[in-house]
């Protein structure tokens, strides 16, 4: 299932940094000799089971713009699922950066109206930290006021390549692609049930985005998983240059433990438990119980039918209360 993202903002905006970031395994200090993108350039990314992005990164230069919005029109805005449109938040031209950014939301308004449209207001990093919150939501008031005449649900970001706002930006993103994503979200909430885990967290394998998470105990840092995500890619890009790889990770202490461990053939999945009472030996036999479940929930998610997951399947584990509790998870939609 191919979806369509077009990647859009003026020159030295930061879009080809953060799409090297996310989807190239750069580090950010590496995105400093990355060019200008020269007109548009095409890339497809597999992200989970047959879901492939068709990523179209538009080169910001003011001839190209134009080119976009006259001759180029019909085929850059036509059959987009997803609009992103990067702001450098330190531009000096804002007013024609405003311009372009109308042109492109009235460009998807005829061409692809059921379109998601998302602004990342990038380069936070270089707003003094007690201004950023004020700085944003102005931006981002200035940019709702383009869209609602047309009609437009605008979704905005703040973002910088140097921490986890870019993960949660893209993970969001991302996340509206997934098709079925409630039935993916039901299914994750009763493995953390059955698991006796606080958190469950599943990451896209190869670039540790967030897909979905669930919760049984309230934690005071929202942003926690983007900053799981950042954490670990860069370990994965550690260990990548010293030709080990990343498996499975494990933290335990006082208070709680957290297990990170390959899951699918697309995911890995983050496993958090605070009840002394739970040993992390029977969490890694319900991650094992369940993976074929989810490996399957995955690759059929764009023509997921309720009643092909209504049978338990044979977790393996001789009908023990671990056996039970996992064919309990795929034995109810």
């Amino acid at each position: 299932m191919l979806q369509k993202v077009l990647l859009m903002g003026k020159s030295g905006a930061g879009k080809t940094s953060m799409r090297s970031i996310i989807f190239a395994n750069y580090l950010a200090r590496d995105t400093m000799r990355l060019g200008a993108t020269i007109d548009v350039e095409h890339s497809h990314v597999r992200f989970l089971g047959n879901l492939v992005l068709n990523l179209w990164d538009c080169g910001g230069q003011e001839a190209f713009m134009e080119n976009y919005f006259e001759s180029q029109r019909d085929h850059i805005f036509r059959n987009v699922q997803v609009l992103i449109y990067v702001f450098d938040i330190e531009s000096r031209e804002l007013t024609r950066d405003m311009e372009y950014y109308g042109s492109c939301l009235t460009a998807v308004k005829q061409n692809s109206q059921n379109a998601k449209i998302f602004c990342l207001v990038h380069k936070m990093d270089l707003i003094p930290e007690e201004q950023r919150d004020q700085v944003f939501l102005q931006r981002e008031a200035e940019l709702q006021r383009l869209a609602t005449p047309l009609g437009l649900a605008v979704r905005c970001f703040k973002t910088s390549i140097w921490d986890e706002t870019l993960y949660r930006a893209w993970s969001e993103m991302v996340y509206s692609l997934i098709p079925n994503r409630d039935h993916l979200q039901q299914q994750l909430d009763k493995l953390c049930h059955v698991c006796h885990a606080d958190e469950v967290v599943l990451f896209e394998r190869a670039t540790f985005l967030v897909i979905s998470n669930a919760v049984r105990k309230d934690h005071t840092d929202v942003h926690r998983f983007e900053k799981v995500s950042n954490i670990i890619k860069q370990f994965k890009l550690s260990c990548s240059k010293t030709q080990a790889h990343f498996s499975t990770m494990q933290v335990r202490n006082a208070r709680y433990s957290a297990l990170i461990e390959g899951f699918t053939s697309t995911t890995y999945a983050m496993v958090i438990v605070s009840d002394p009472a739970v040993q992390p030996a029977t969490t890694l036999l319900n991650i094992e119980a369940s993976r074929a479940h989810f490996e399957s929930l995955i690759n059929n998610m764009s023509n997921f039918n309720p009643g092909s997951l209504s049978s338990p399947v044979n977790t393996g584990l001789g009908g023990g209360a671990e056996s039970q509790a996992v064919s309990s998870l795929v034995g109810t939609s």
